[in-house]
């Protein structure tokens, strides 16, 4: 067994899990009850198919909770974050891996051109780094026992 070193086998993996997303206009209170509902800590905001955002957790506690605003009169689009960082199927785990750590961010993005074909959250490339980790450390242990498969 390999484990591929772009994100895309990690999309694979989810290919069974649908991407949430939100519309611009819905509420805010819409966005944070989504999330609940389908355990996710971030949406999408997809207008007419495009990515225009994200809203996360994050931006609810800090944009709406600390600020005294009602989730429910407030639209997704006056607090998303709309300077997404996206990736591309074929970008290199360990490059999501720095995306996520450098610019603090816990969700990415996927797209193929325009289309939004999925999301990686920091978990599933923490997931994604302990399997390689012990795929590696298996082989050397075969390896240096002289167990290699043939």
């Amino acid at each position: 067994m390999q484990v591929s070193r772009h994100i895309a086998s990690i999309l694979a993996q989810k290919k069974d899990q649908p991407v949430w997303s939100i519309d611009p206009e819905a509420t805010v209170f819409e966005a944070i009850e989504l999330m609940a509902q389908k355990n996710v800590g971030a949406l999408p905001v997809l207008d007419n198919g495009h990515l225009v955002g994200i809203i996360s957790e994050r931006d609810y506690t800090r944009k709406v909770i600390l600020k005294g605003k009602s989730s429910k009169e407030i639209a997704v689009k006056e607090i998303m974050t709309e300077q997404v960082l996206t990736v591309q199927p074929n970008t290199p785990v360990t490059e999501c891996m720095r995306i996520v750590t450098e610019r603090r961010v816990r969700h990415l993005p996927v797209m193929d051109k325009d289309k939004l074909i999925g999301i990686l959250s920091i978990g599933d490339l923490l997931k994604w780094t302990i399997s390689a980790q012990e795929l590696a450390i298996d082989n050397l242990e075969r390896f240096l026992t002289g167990n290699e498969p043939s």
